[in-house]
C-alpha cells in the first residue's frame, strides 16, 4: 500500500485540515492565532439568580399589623384618620380604572391607589369611611361618578377640566399626580377647581333621547351626500328633496352599475328616517310630561324640539341669579383677552351644551327669514343688519363678484341666539306670558306720556 504523507493541521492544499475540519479563518490568513484569540472575547455563561424567597403572607401581615397597629393606608388607618379631620379624595377617572389620593385635614398622603371604574369599586373606598369630600374632573363617567357618591353620603366635588390648568398644562403629568392635585386644590379651596353642576339622572336620559336623534340624523345626512356624490361621478343626479322624501325609489331609471352603487345606501337612509321617526314619537311624549314648555313654544321658531332640549339642560331655572348668565353657560358670549389698556374681543367660547348652541341658531335662522311675524327681536336683528350693511358699504367691503360683502350676519344670528336663550330663561323663571312687541308697546306708552 501506498504511504500517505503526514500532512500539517494547518491544511492541505485542498483546503481542509489533515484533522477532518474546516481550517479557521485566522489560520487561512496566516495570523497568529493566540493574537487573534486575545482579541475575541469569549461568552460567558450566565447563571439565573435565584429567586427571592417568599418570606409574607397574609396571615403574617395580619399579624404584624394586630402588633405593630395599623399599617399606613389601610382601611382602619383611615378611619381612624377621618375621626382626626374630614379627609378629601381625589379621583383620576378612566375608562377602566381610577387612581384616587386620600389625603389627611392638614394636607398629609395617606393612601394612593388604584380602583376599578364601577359602582362596586367605588363601594370598597367609600362605604366604610365617614363623610368626605371627593374631587374630580368632568368627563364621561363624572355624572353617575359624582351621583353615586352623594348617594354614599360624601360631597361630590365635579372640577371644570378647562379651569385647570395647574393639572392640565402640566409637563409631569400621570393619572397618580393627577389625583394627588385634585386633592388638594379641593381641600385648600374649591373655588380653585371651578366646580360645576351635573344634571340629574331622569334629565340626563330624557337628554340621552335627543342626543341619540341627534346623531342619526347625522349619520343620515352623511349617507345622502354619499349618495348624490357617487351618482355624480357616475354621470347621474339624484333628484331634489327634503331629507325625509329620500328613498330607494330615488335610483329608478339609472344604469345597472349606477343603481348598484346607490341603492344601498338611499335604502339605509329610508331605515334611518324611520328610527328618526320613532325618536319624534318618544320626544313628544317625553313632553308631555312639562306643561312649562308652553311658555318657550310661543316664541316663533321655538319648537318642541328646542325648547325640551333648553328645558332639560338648564334643568333648574334657580341656577342662574340674572337671566342674562345663560348666555356665557351656552358659550354665546365672545371671549376676552384685556391686559391694561389693551382689550381684546375674541370669539364666542363656544362652553356649554353644543347641541342646544345649535338649535337655538336654527332657531334665530327661522326668525329672521323672510315672512316671519314681526317682533322685538327680530327688529332688533333687522336693525343690527341695516348697520353693518352700511359699515360694510361706507368702507367699500365687496366680494369678488362685485356685491357688498356679507355684512356680519352670522355674528347677528349668534346675537339672537344669546337673546332668545335669555328671553326662554326670563319667562321660565318669572312665568310671564310672551308678548312678541314688549318693548314696542312700552317705548310707544312713554312717548305716550312724555308728550
Amino acid at each position: 500500500m501506498p504511504t500517505i504523507p503526514l500532512l500539517d493541521c494547518r491544511g492541505s492544499e485542498s483546503g481542509r485540515s489533515a484533522c477532518g475540519r474546516l481550517p479557521r479563518w485566522d489560520e487561512r490568513a496566516g495570523l497568529q492565532r493566540n493574537g487573534i484569540r486575545s482579541q475575541i472575547r469569549t461568552r460567558e455563561v450566565q447563571t439565573r439568580r435565584p429567586a427571592m424567597k417568599k418570606n409574607t403572607t397574609s396571615k403574617k401581615a395580619a399579624e404584624k399589623e394586630t402588633a405593630e397597629g395599623p399599617r399606613k393606608g389601610s382601611m382602619k388607618e383611615l378611619r381612624k384618620r377621618a375621626a382626626e379631620g374630614r379627609l378629601t379624595i381625589g379621583l383620576d377617572l378612566g375608562d377602566r380604572n381610577t387612581h384616587y389620593c386620600v389625603i389627611s385635614a392638614q394636607g398629609e398622603v395617606l393612601v394612593e391607589d388604584k380602583l376599578a371604574t364601577s359602582k362596586a369599586g367605588l363601594d370598597g373606598l367609600l362605604t366604610e369611611l365617614p363623610s368626605c369630600r371627593v374631587a374630580m374632573e368632568v368627563g364621561t363617567h363624572s355624572g353617575w361618578v359624582s351621583r353615586h357618591v352623594s348617594k354614599r353620603g360624601h360631597e361630590a366635588i365635579v372640577a371644570n377640566a378647562r379651569r385647570i390648568a395647574w393639572i392640565t398644562q402640566s409637563r409631569r403629568k400621570n393619572d397618580r399626580i393627577d389625583a394627588r392635585k385634585l386633592a388638594q386644590l379641593a381641600r385648600v379651596d374649591l373655588a380653585l377647581l371651578a366646580p360645576i353642576r351635573h344634571r340629574g339622572e331622569q334629565a340626563q336620559q330624557e337628554l340621552a333621547v335627543i342626543r341619540a336623534r341627534a346623531a342619526v340624523i347625522e349619520a343620515r345626512t352623511s349617507l345622502i351626500n354619499a349618495a348624490r356624490g357617487q351618482a355624480k361621478t357616475l354621470g347621474e343626479r339624484l333628484g331634489r328633496c327634503d331629507a325625509d322624501q329620500v328613498g330607494v325609489e330615488m335610483a329608478e331609471g339609472f344604469p345597472a352599475e349606477v343603481r348598484r352603487v346607490v341603492e344601498g345606501l338611499l335604502r339605509m337612509v329610508a331605515e334611518l328616517t324611520v328610527q328618526i321617526r320613532e325618536y319624534d314619537r318618544e320626544i313628544h311624549a317625553i313632553a308631555l310630561g312639562y306643561p312649562e314648555l308652553e311658555l318657550f313654544t310661543a316664541i316663533y321658531g321655538v319648537g318642541e324640539l328646542t325648547a325640551l332640549t333648553f328645558l332639560l339642560t338648564i334643568e333648574d331655572q334657580q341656577r342662574f341669579k340674572k337671566s342674562r348668565e345663560v348666555g356665557p353657560f351656552l358659550g354665546l358670549v365672545p371671549g376676552q383677552d384685556q391686559s391694561g389698556q389693551r382689550d381684546v374681543s375674541l370669539r364666542i367660547t363656544k362652553e356649554g351644551d353644543r347641541l342646544l348652541r345649535t338649535l337655538l341658531v336654527q332657531c334665530a335662522h327661522c326668525l329672521l327669514r323672510p315672512g316671519a311675524p314681526d317682533s322685538d327681536l327680530r327688529r332688533w336683528a333687522r336693525a343690527k343688519l341695516e348697520q353693518r350693511q352700511m359699515e360694510a358699504e361706507k368702507a367699500g367691503q365687496k366680494k369678488a363678484g362685485g356685491k357688498p360683502k356679507d355684512p356680519g350676519k352670522k355674528r347677528v344670528l349668534v346675537a339672537v341666539a344669546r337673546r332668545l336663550a335669555v328671553l326662554m330663561h326670563h319667562l321660565w323663571a318669572t312665568g310671564e306670558v310672551y308678548d312678541p312687541l314688549y318693548q314696542a308697546k312700552a317705548e310707544a306708552r312713554a312717548r305716550k306720556v312724555a308728550a
